[in-house]
C-alpha cells in the first residue's frame, strides 16, 4: 500500500540555516520545488530557457529588473519571465519556494561562489 505524506515547508526549513542555496523538496513532472533562505543582494542573473517562480513563505524580498523592480510580501508569488534579467534582495532573512525545472542552476547563466548544488534533496 502507497504511504501519502505531505510535506510540512516549516519544517522543512528548521532542517537548514544556509541561505542562497535553494534545498529540493518535491518534484511535480520535471519540476523541482524548492525552498531557499535568503538574505542580502544576490547577483545579476538570467534562465534562458525557462521561467522561475518565487512564492515568500515567511519574510519580505524584492526582485530587480534592469527597468524597475518587484516587491513581494508573505503570500506573494511571481513569475520571473524566462531570459529576463534579475537580482533577488531581501533586506532580512526571507523564506522563498522557488518553482522550476528540474536541473535549473540557482545562478543562472553565471557561476561562482553562489552557485548551488542543483540536486540537494531535503
Amino acid at each position: 500500500m502507497m504511504k501519502y505524506s505531505p510535506i510540512n515547508v516549516n519544517e522543512k526549513f528548521s532542517k537548514f540555516a544556509d541561505q542562497w542555496s535553494p534545498k529540493i523538496v518535491a518534484q511535480m513532472n520535471e519540476y523541482h520545488i524548492k525552498l531557499a533562505k535568503i538574505e542580502g543582494d544576490f547577483i545579476w542573473h538570467s534562465h534562458v530557457g525557462t521561467d522561475e517562480t518565487f512564492f515568500v513563505v515567511e519574510g519580505e524580498m524584492r526582485i530587480d529588473f534592469r527597468d524597475g523592480c518587484v516587491h513581494l510580501k508573505k503570500g506573494d508569488l511571481f513569475v520571473v519571465p524566462k531570459g529576463t534579467e534579475h537580482k533577488p534582495f531581501s533586506e532580512k532573512e526571507c523564506f522563498v519556494l522557488l518553482i522550476e525545472p528540474a536541473g535549473v542552476r540557482n545562478t543562472g547563466d553565471v557561476l561562482n561562489e553562489k552557485t548551488a548544488p542543483d540536486d540537494f534533496w531535503i
